[in-house]
């Protein structure tokens, strides 16, 4: 053993250790079964040992053996076309999908966990060779607090109001509040609408946030979470008995009709709430240059 080696192994292991903290397996995230777990850990391992050597090669001016950095980049690139793939494979069985805006942010999401931990292992085994073990174990929490901030962007009850509505019908029309959600013809079925359906109401607490809110993938993911964590009560070929988002085109409301299984108010508010804002979908007209020049 040389210098060099508990160093290796100590960046090594606080990086895979960063990756299991980062291992997302709730009711939204991809992978929740054991074999995928093993595909990111194995990942997040090679990522943390390249991390960690990266240190001792800069240090012994071996910079060619820093490009292998650059094989990883690409390696951690075919992550995301995994999961992406996976995911819309997957994806046509749902009965509320997630839809491909939600697809390519989870994919996102696994790639740059990669990198996250790369980072890590590298600040860890650098700080163990330049000062001790101690410091490189203050380097490392320091980086896991880091990631985990990372990791955490906004969600929906951030950027909104959320409040429930009764749903009813004016003649064949569908409405949450003043929202025209979809129209319903046979008599049977709006009785099982209003038996089984619940509507909402979320108001944009910025202008920003009518962009966002209207795009057609934050919609979807809306549903998707909603429908996975209180249940839907629809089957495939009940076109009538479809969760849907429609949008006021006066003031950027949009209106929720879903159909639960848990019929509980406060509890899909909270569902409704923890669904992430999701990176595509985000604007900021507010930020533009032709805006501000209106402000002046």
């Amino acid at each position: 053993m040389n210098e060099y080696t508990y160093p290796i192994i100590f960046g090594v292991l606080l990086g895979t250790l960063a990756r299991i903290l980062m291992l997302r397996t709730d009711y939204r995230q991809y992978p929740t079964y054991l074999h995928g777990k093993v595909i990111h850990l194995s990942l997040g391992f090679i990522a943390a040992a390249l991390g960690a050597v990266a240190v001792p090669a800069i240090m012994e001016m071996e910079f060619t053996a820093v490009t292998f950095l650059t094989v990883a980049a690409t390696q951690f690139r075919e992550v995301r076309n995994m999961e992406r793939n996976t995911l819309t494979e997957v994806d046509e069985f749902e009965l509320v999908p997630r839809g491909n805006t939600y697809i390519e942010g989870i994919a996102i999401s696994f790639e740059s966990r990669n990198y996250l931990v790369i980072m890590t292992a590298f600040i860890t085994t650098l700080l163990y060779i330049v000062f001790n073990a101690y410091i490189a174990l203050a380097g490392a929490i320091v980086s896991l607090i880091v990631n985990k901030a990372l990791m955490s962007g906004s969600t929906i009850k951030d950027i909104v109001n959320i409040d429930y509505r009764e749903l009813r019908f004016e003649g064949a029309g569908l409405y949450v509040d003043n929202i025209y959600i979809m129209n319903i013809g046979l008599p049977e079925r709006q009785k099982e609408i209003l038996k089984y359906g619940m509507g909402f109401i979320l108001t944009p607490k910025n202008m920003n946030v009518i962009t966002t809110i209207g795009n057609l993938g934050q919609r979807q993911a809306i549903l998707h979470d909603v429908s996975v964590s209180l249940g839907v009560v629809r089957d495939s070929g009940t076109p009538a008995l479809t969760p849907l988002i429609k949008r006021d085109l006066d003031d950027g409301r949009i209106g929720i009709f879903i159909l639960p299984q848990l019929r509980e108010k406060q509890k899909a508010i909270e569902v409704i709430g923890a669904v992430p804002v999701l990176e595509n979908a985000i604007r900021m007209p507010s930020e533009s240059k032709s805006h501000s020049k209106e402000k002046q």
